[in-house]
């Protein structure tokens, strides 16, 4: 079993990089079993978050269905497959993985229900779905959420800089938070879900063993 090295720089908490998306990086590395041995980055995007989970997991998978965006990702790390497909297709094998996350790919899936399937039958029992995604404001709670979230974008946006990737954009969100949140509960029995500031949330369910 590898153990885990220290935070290194090129975690969110030290990157010269910053922006929404990799600010809750730490969120889903923190859910990262000690003896985690596999990981899929779903959307993997510029790849941040995978090259992230390749210091702390041995072997590593990111995907995504944009190629250029994944000739970019290489650059980030050589510990991590990089494949060009789309997750909910590729020929993965059940259960492969003991970690599969995703930051801000979610929305880009019209339907949730089948998009938090896939992540559940890619888990391997004992494993983790850790995802952070965007969805639309529907209740004022989430409005008051979003006005502190834009107070800590004005601050952390000027303080660090706001670094932009180059992955596609899809906007607005399909699925309210609310949908989402009734997807998941629907799907994942027993996941944490919870709103964040800077207009994501996360969700993260065990699975059973």
């Amino acid at each position: 079993m590898r153990k885990r090295p220290a935070p290194s720089s090129s975690h969110a908490a030290d990157s010269p990089r910053w922006n929404h998306n990799i600010h809750y990086h730490r969120l889903i590395l923190d859910t990262v079993p000690a003896d985690a041995q596999t990981a899929l980055d779903i959307g993997t995007g510029n790849g941040l978050l995978a090259a992230e989970l390749a210091e702390i997991v041995p072997d590593v998978i990111g995907i995504d269905v944009h190629a250029p965006v994944v000739e970019t990702a290489k650059a980030e790390s050589s510990d991590v497959r990089w494949i060009v497909g789309d997750a909910m297709t590729y020929p993965f094998e059940p259960g492969s993985f003991d970690v599969v996350a995703s930051v801000a790919t979610l929305h880009h899936i019209p339907d949730i229900d089948a998009a938090l399937h896939r992540c559940a039958d890619l888990a391997a029992p004992g494993g983790v779905v850790a995802i952070v995604g965007l969805g639309r404001t529907s209740r004022p709670r989430e409005v008051a959420l979003h006005i502190a979230g834009l107070v800590q974008h004005q601050y952390l946006s000027r303080r660090r800089g706001l670094w932009e990737h180059t992955a596609p954009i899809v906007w607005p969100p399909p699925h309210t938070y609310t949908e989402v949140e009734a997807a998941v509960a629907r799907v994942m029995p027993g996941a944490v879900f919870r709103l964040l500031p800077l207009w994501r949330y996360i969700l993260v369910w065990h699975k059973p063993r």
